[in-house]
């Protein structure tokens, strides 16, 4: 063919490329802006296209599609399977099953003014307790699916109960670090890490990011990210969150202890028999909090106290204990003393137990509302730093440092009852997180 010829042949031909070549780049634009890393937790994973993100859940299996509102993906697409959900985000409201979840995640979030519904006022979040007081959050039962079908999302912890389109599960408790893995994964931090979950639903991945990590410098170098997010990242560069707070102290706890780390034991009594906790995340905040805690072959046993041989060898393995976590269950903590404690144990001769005579015996039902709803299972979840932070002080008394979760009976220190009427902040204003001074 002569190269005259050839011409309209070749034009055609990269005029045919242009599409292709177009298709190509496009897929190889990146997903920049507003997004979250997820760097500990092992349950869940996130993935971003350019109108959409998909969080795959290994506890529930699902997968679920979260589609931009302003995509035409979304006015298209609806999914609800056994293996796949899609929402449209950010979600214009939802609810929540608040049995045994952690609502802090949502105000460290800034999220309350869409919490429009939840099935139980049994929470210590004092601001949220005060929406739902003045009439924004409305009660709606857990096994009304009708009623649930008014929220663009319903967030559950329970995955195996029996769940709408619009059932989300969210999930941090189901975090656990392996034995074979301690002193690798960090368990507490894994939990913590669900913020970065909830925020995907309300396209708040800047926050959560601000919250779980420390604002890193290169970060104002990246320019999509700092054109998208230049006021965050000036208010937030110098602030300090709460994984690099947690590893800050754990740092430092580790540099107090002596040549002999002090003997932790969470101790549990039930219906007449101790026993020792078995709680891998419980080990975990011990060792980073310089303690040690009592061999795994000890705490493997019970001891009743109807039987003499048992409460003689639980009261010789509590002679090597520096300090004691008590975790018994009661229905009013504030009625909880030293004496209960005592009577409990079949003690009358304290002298003998270092952890008495040292006064440090610890319960972590500090703050507490409607007397028997403990903070521990919520805010502890979310901000796991001031659970170390406790824990030092308990391990190290320095005297000089208020704990949040944590009271010392044994210096007959009490509870504390969240009030509502306390909550100064707007629902839309996220709360920051307490970061403690660590050097």
């Amino acid at each position: 063919m002569a190269p005259a010829a050839q011409l309209p042949f070749l034009f055609l031909f990269a005029l045919c490329q242009l599409p292709l070549r177009a298709q190509a780049a496009a897929k190889a634009v990146p997903v920049v802006g507003n997004i979250s890393k997820v760097d500990d937790s092992e349950l869940f994973h996130i993935y971003y296209g350019q109108s959409f993100k998909v969080i795959k859940n290994s506890v529930d299996g699902k997968s679920y599609l979260l589609m931009q509102s302003n995509s035409r993906m979304a006015a298209r697409t609806k999914y609800c399977t056994g293996r796949i959900k899609s929402f449209v985000v950010p979600l214009s409201n939802y609810s929540v099953d608040t049995t045994k979840f952690p609502v802090s995640f949502f105000e460290l979030l800034g999220l309350l003014e869409s919490f429009k519904g939840m099935t139980s006022d049994q929470i210590t979040s004092q601001c949220l307790l005060k929406s739902y007081i003045s009439g924004g959050i409305q009660l709606v039962r857990k096994t009304d699916m009708q009623q649930l079908t008014q929220f663009s999302a319903h967030f559950i912890s329970n995955v195996d109960q029996q769940q709408a389109c619009n059932f989300a599960a969210f999930v941090p408790l189901d975090e656990r670090t392996p034995l074979q893995f301690v002193g690798f994964l960090y368990g507490c931090l894994k939990r913590a890490e669900w913020i970065k979950y909830l925020a995907t639903f309300t396209n708040s991945e800047v926050r959560a990011n601000s919250v779980y990590d420390a604002v890193r410098p290169e970060q104002l170098f990246n320019y999509d990210i700092f054109a998208n997010n230049i006021r965050h990242l000036i208010l937030e560069f110098e602030k300090k969150y709460v994984k690099e707070n947690y590893m800050c102290l754990k740092k430092a706890a580790a540099n107090l202890t002596s040549k002999f780390k002090p003997i932790v034991a969470w101790v549990v009594y039930n219906q007449g028999v101790w026993s020792f906790s078995k709680e891998s995340f419980e080990s975990e905040f011990v060792r980073d909090a310089g303690g040690e805690n009592i061999d795994d072959t000890i705490s493997e046993n019970s001891y009743n106290v109807s039987d003499p041989d048992d409460m003689d060898n639980f009261h010789a393995i509590l002679c090597t204990v520096d300090v004691v976590i008590d975790q018994t269950y009661v229905a009013q903590p504030e009625v909880y003393k030293l004496s209960t404690f005592l009577e409990n144990m079949d003690v009358e001769d304290d002298s003998r137990f270092a952890f008495l005579t040292n006064q440090r015996v610890w319960r972590y039902d500090k703050r507490v509302y409607n007397s028997a709803v403990l903070d521990w299972f919520d805010g502890a979840i979310s901000q796991p730093q001031l659970v170390l932070a406790d824990l030092i002080e308990a391990f190290f008394p320095t005297g000089n440092y208020n704990t949040t979760y944590f009271r010392n009976i044994a210096k007959d220190e009490g509870v504390i009852t969240m009030d509502p009427e306390l909550c100064d902040r707007n629902p839309s204003t996220p709360m920051d997180p307490v970061i403690v001074p660590c050097q």
